[in-house]
């Protein structure tokens, strides 16, 4: 599972636009940040082949996303 999601946020890195790129990361680690939430920080930038700066970034997001939860989102709709 971890690897379609992986491949997934690849792709939509991929086709974000230059200027989007930190938005689109920071959105996908919010939509995917339960079913990633076994993997550490740098395990993640090392899946996304990423630099390992970008770890900070995921996991505020991913503990942003409780939060963002208990508001009302819902990450299936992302």
């Amino acid at each position: 599972m971890n690897k379609e999601i992986i491949e997934e946020i690849k792709l939509a890195l991929a086709s974000a636009p230059r200027n989007q790129y930190m938005t689109e990361f920071c959105l996908q680690s919010i939509k995917y940040a339960d079913e990633l939430s076994n993997l550490t920080a740098r395990e993640f930038c090392e899946e996304l082949g990423i630099k390992p700066s970008y770890g900070t970034e995921f996991s505020k997001m991913r503990n942003l996303t409780s939060r963002l939860k208990a508001a009302g989102l819902d990450t299936r709709k992302i």
